[in-house]
């Protein structure tokens, strides 16, 4: 690091974000702390507190950061940071102070700060910035870690997708689909949600594109399921890395479903970590594995084109509940 930054406090921001840009130029630090210096981003790539700040892994899509010549804040610490060391003067400080002023309110206020930063980036149609080089890799080779390396041909095609592209991969099969038990009177609200098909059937020819976005980190499941008689069945979802090897799957109308990815017995194993609601940027858990049950999955390589798939919700009264099971052929990208 750069020896002459006493006395010197460093705020990295975004500088095609109208939020992120008039929250640099308003922010005022009070004098005892030290001088305030403001990096844009997108045209200092080569400062040396961006390239600490890429070393230590500090991801700017995820929040700004702020640098003391000690430690850095990022996200809502460095919010936090602002409204502690910030002057008690101007509009922006005094609503930074009132959003931030408290770790525990940051964690609640901050999460719609960054929502309303990816918005306005859309309406502008600014790319992120993706300072981490992300899209240089697949999106779920840092969830599955050092496994990624062992798994085989079929499923590292499976998990090709890039963030902030336009991947898409995709691959056709056919499955059997069971529900029964209570999940059968939820049949009409699935339906409507568009979420997992409420039916049971067998061969059911089901397409499923595997998609990224310019503007995600997120992994899309389209899927397509063609019921005998029916219109064709579509269901969407997107994963999004929570943390290691937790993936939270998110429908319709904010349900989600937690669970973890894990390389074992010549398996990829999705394991069962509860639901939740997304609210205003939160992931709220809810008592959903009481009512309808825990959900699992397996996809299991046959050769370096063919997987087979299972998945089941498994409710502790009434057992299999739901569930699909078939064989997949990888169809390459789109």
């Amino acid at each position: 690091m750069n020896a002459n930054i006493k006395n010197t406090i460093w705020f990295v921001y975004d500088g095609d974000c109208p939020l992120c840009t008039n929250a640099a130029l308003a922010l005022k630090i009070k004098n005892k702390y030290g001088v305030l210096k403001l990096v844009n981003a997108r045209e200092e790539k080569d400062h040396f507190v961006l390239n600490e700040a890429n070393r230590l892994k500090y991801d700017l899509d995820e929040g700004m950061i702020i640098y003391d010549g000690h430690r850095f804040y990022h996200g809502k610490d460095a919010l936090s940071f602002m409204a502690q060391f910030g002057e008690n003067r101007g509009l922006f400080n005094l609503f930074n102070k009132a959003l931030f002023w408290s770790p525990k309110i940051a964690a609640v206020t901050y999460p719609w700060m960054r929502g309303l930063r990816n918005q306005l980036l859309r309406q502008r149609n600014v790319a992120q910035l993706d300072n981490l080089n992300l899209k240089a890799e697949p999106i779920f080779k840092n969830i599955f870690g050092d496994a990624w390396h062992q798994l085989p041909a079929v499923m590292l095609k499976h998990y090709s997708n890039k963030p902030y592209t336009n991947d898409i991969t995709s691959v056709e099969g056919v499955l059997d689909v069971i529900c029964s038990g209570p999940m059968k009177y939820f049949a009409p609200l699935l339906k409507f949600a568009r979420n997992v098909p409420p039916m049971s059937a067998q061969n059911v020819p089901v397409s499923v594109r595997f998609e990224s976005a310019p503007d995600s980190k997120a992994f899309t499941f389209n899927r397509t399921f063609h019921f005998s008689g029916m219109k064709p069945y579509q269901f969407k979802s997107r994963m999004l890395q929570l943390k290691d090897n937790e993936v939270i799957e998110l429908m319709s109308f904010g349900i989600c479903w937690k669970t973890s990815f894990h390389w074992e017995d010549d398996c990829v194993k999705l394991k069962h970590r509860g639901y939740a609601l997304k609210l205003l940027g939160h992931y709220i858990p809810i008592p959903l594995t009481l009512l309808i049950g825990e959900g699992n999955a397996i996809e299991h390589p046959i050769d370096d084109d063919t997987f087979d798939m299972q998945v089941d919700v498994t409710h502790p009264w009434w057992g299999k509940v739901y569930g699909y099971k078939g064989r997949f052929q990888f169809k390459g990208d789109a």
